[in-house]
């Protein structure tokens, strides 16, 4: 099996809610939104975000503000205001320092996700992105997968990791490749999936199952 380790990016390697709570709370407050945009814009943002959430906003509340300026914007004020904390950080560089390969497969729009690495110090510590606005494709579809282990210069008929939050998408998707997965609980389990081969609260207990694995 191949030292690869593909891993999840919001409610994962970061804390996305976090962050889109104080990215919306400063978004709203410099384009003076209504309280009923706000709570709007929140909601169709709970999830995930598009510049067509942000043309929606503007056709529904009158803005004058372009959709691809508010979408600019939002995506600044994410990448300011996301973080991945130090001991993730640290798991990352001890899995690099373990000749581990390490990738990135998000579902997201390719600006912000990126920008999203960018900012968390993230973009230095792995080897390859792939976020479903590349492809237009989204976990769990395996040619997602298949994008992320090419721009790890690997095969993923070699085996290797998944690790995420989303039971569906994350380790659904990772069983279909041909993963090894972790799941970080949390999200409700659907029935009818099979399990994944770790279940942690933590993706630093994730890093330290990786680093704990023994390679023949």
């Amino acid at each position: 099996m191949a030292r690869l380790a593909l891993f999840d990016l919001d409610g994962t390697l970061i804390d996305r809610q976090a962050a889109l709570s104080d990215a919306l709370t400063c978004l709203c407050r410099s384009h003076g939104l209504s309280p009923d945009a706000e709570q709007w814009l929140r909601a169709a943002l709970a999830d995930r975000a598009t510049v067509g959430d942000f043309a929606r906003l503007r056709e529904s509340f009158g803005l004058e503000v372009s959709a691809a300026d508010l979408w600019q914007e939002y995506v600044d004020l994410m990448a300011a205001a996301v973080t991945c904390r130090r001991e993730v950080l640290e798991g990352l560089t001890r899995l690099r320092e373990a000749a581990w390969t390490i990738g990135v497969i998000t579902n997201g729009a390719s600006d912000i996700q990126r920008a999203k690495l960018a900012g968390t110090g993230l973009a230095s510590l792995v080897d390859s992105v792939a976020a479903s606005g590349d492809l237009e494709i989204r976990k769990p579809d395996r040619r997602l997968f298949e994008l992320a282990a090419t721009r790890c210069g690997v095969s993923l008929t070699d085996g290797g990791w998944m690790i995420g939050d989303n039971p569906a998408g994350d380790i659904g998707g990772g069983h279909q490749a041909g993963l090894r997965t972790i799941w970080l609980r949390g999200r409700p389990w659907p029935d009818g999936l099979s399990a994944a081969h770790h279940v942690v609260d933590d993706v630093a207990d994730a890093i330290t199952i990786l680093l704990n694995e023994t390679w023949e």
